[in-house]
C-alpha cells in the first residue's frame, strides 16, 4: 500500500512539474483572451486514471501564481483560485466521462477542458476586463478561450483510443498511470 501511495505522489509531482515546465516558455501566450496552454492538453490524462488530477491542479496553481507574481497574468490572484478550479473541474469531469465514447474515442472527455475553461476563464476575463458582466463580451471571451483549448485537446483525444496508439500498439502511458 505504501508503494502505491509513493507512486501516486511521484506521478503527481511529475505531472505538476511538466505542466509548469511546458507553460513557462510560453508565458505571453497562456494568459489573456486567447490562451494557448500546451500544458492544458494534460487535462486529458484522467481518461486513463484519476491519479494525475492532483498534479494537474497543482501545476496550474503554480503557473497561475507565477504569472500573477510576475504580472504576466492579467487576471492576477483571481486566476490562481478560479483558473486552477477550472482545471480541477475539467480533470474531474474528464475522468468521470472517460467511458462515454463515440467510435471508441472519449470525445466527451476531451470537451470538458474546453467547456470548463471557456466558461470559467471567460467569466473571469469578462469581469476583470469590462468591470461587470456583459453577455456579448462573455461570449467573445468564452469563445476565444474555448478555441485555444479546442486546438490543444482535439488532437490528443484521437490518440487515446482505449489505451492504444494509432497503430493499435498498447500505449505505455496507460501503464504508467
Amino acid at each position: 500500500m505504501r508503494n502505491n501511495t509513493v507512486r501516486k505522489m511521484a506521478v503527481n509531482a511529475m505531472v505538476a512539474a511538466l505542466y509548469f515546465a511546458l507553460s513557462l516558455p510560453f508565458m505571453t501566450l497562456i494568459f489573456g483572451p486567447v490562451q494557448l496552454r500546451i500544458s492544458e492538453a494534460f487535462t486529458l490524462l484522467p481518461v486513463f486514471s484519476a491519479t494525475p488530477i492532483a498534479g494537474l491542479t497543482l501545476g496550474c496553481v503554480l503557473v497561475n501564481a507565477f504569472g500573477a507574481f510576475t504580472n504576466a497574468n492579467i487576471l492576477g490572484p483571481l486566476d490562481i483560485v478560479f483558473g486552477s478550479a477550472a482545471t480541477l473541474l475539467a480533470s474531474f469531469l474528464t475522468y468521470h466521462l472517460r467511458n462515454v465514447r463515440f467510435k471508441n474515442l472519449p470525445l466527451l472527455s476531451a470537451l470538458m477542458p474546453v467547456l470548463t475553461n471557456g466558461i470559467i476563464i471567460g467569466l473571469e476575463l469578462t469581469f476583470v476586463m469590462s468591470g461587470g458582466f456583459s453577455l456579448p463580451v462573455f461570449l467573445i471571451n468564452a469563445g476565444q478561450v474555448a478555441l485555444g483549448g479546442c486546438l490543444l485537446c482535439a488532437g490528443p483525444a484521437d490518440g487515446a483510443r482505449a489505451g492504444k496508439n494509432r497503430r493499435g500498439q498498447k500505449n505505455l502511458l496507460r501503464f504508467a498511470l
